[in-house]
């Protein structure tokens, strides 16, 4: 179907002019001159055979004709825009900034990112770890992964995977010693994280035994590298029972005791909030939600 339109910048001058009343402010919205304005409604106005303004000097007044073709034009060109901003969106790339844990990024997240990658093959993933808190991050970011809850101004916090710790260590261990019992700890090396050095002493307590006095302690800068020495056999880590699920289930780890476990802080996604309608914002946190 043909469709007879008048010139496409004849309509942009005229809806910016009918919208603000004004030539002069229509040319600074559209960067042309005032002429340019005058003449691109007046080439509208001969095209359509009616008169879309009544020139009063140096003001201007739709005229109820004039009125009319306003609302629609405008709504219009609303919609094209609209439409042409999704468009884009679905067919440009996107970066998508995320901040998250470091022991959560190492150990949960980078090994099922090629899933969300191959699913979203247009975002392009910038991640850098961090462990200070929320308010402390100093680099632009639309995702963050932290602990939580927490309530930040500002921000749009969503839990997507619970959290507990309990103990882990590699099966070779038991060669050195039973491990069956929390009280067997006394033949084994306790690993501690220097960030986290109350975990072992709750554990103990809640497991009856906050007395225990293990065969050797080593305490490492990092939780993520406790954990690595779990897995090199070194001694018996205190595990995030999520981050450790993948190489329980491989058989690289395992869980001596049946309990306690000791309740964490949840992963939680924190979103500035002027980024949480984004489309890549929301791909990626919603393949967290359905992934955890």
């Amino acid at each position: 179907m043909h469709r007879r339109l008048p010139p496409l910048n004849a309509l942009k001058a005229f809806e910016a002019a009918g919208r603000h009343g004004s030539f002069t402010l229509a040319a600074e919205e559209l960067r042309v001159t005032h002429g340019a304005v005058s003449r691109h409604i007046q080439t509208l106005e001969a095209w359509l055979g009616i008169l879309l303004f009544e020139r009063h000097n140096r003001r201007v007044v739709l005229t109820e004709a004039g009125r009319g073709y306003l609302l629609e034009i405008g709504a219009a060109l609303d919609r094209m825009a609209l439409a042409t901003a999704r468009q884009m969106e679905r067919s440009q790339s996107h970066v998508l900034h995320v901040n998250a844990l470091a022991t959560f990024t190492l150990r949960w997240l980078i090994p099922r990112l090629s899933a969300f990658q191959r699913a979203n093959p247009l975002i392009e993933i910038r991640l850098t770890t961090s462990n200070v808190p929320l308010a402390h991050i100093i680099e632009p970011f639309d995702v963050a992964i932290r602990g939580g809850p927490e309530t930040r101004p500002g921000f749009v916090g969503r839990q997507f995977l619970t959290e507990r710790r309990i103990p882990v260590c590699s099966p070779a261990l038991r060669q050195h010693g039973p491990l069956e019992e929390p009280r067997d700890l006394t033949r084994h090396t306790l690993l501690h994280a220097a960030t986290l050095t109350e975990v072992w002493p709750q554990w103990l307590q809640a497991a009856g035994v906050p007395n225990l006095q293990p065969q050797a302690s080593v305490t490492l800068e990092h939780f993520y590298l406790t954990l690595q020495a779990a897995l090199d056999g070194l001694g018996v880590a205190m595990g995030p029972e999520r981050l450790i699920a993948d190489d329980v289930a491989a058989g690289r780890l395992m869980l001596p005791f049946a309990g306690p476990a000791l309740p964490a802080r949840s992963y939680h996604t924190y979103i500035p909030e002027a980024r949480a309608e984004h489309a890549a914002v929301r791909a990626f946190c919603d393949w967290l939600s359905t992934t955890a």
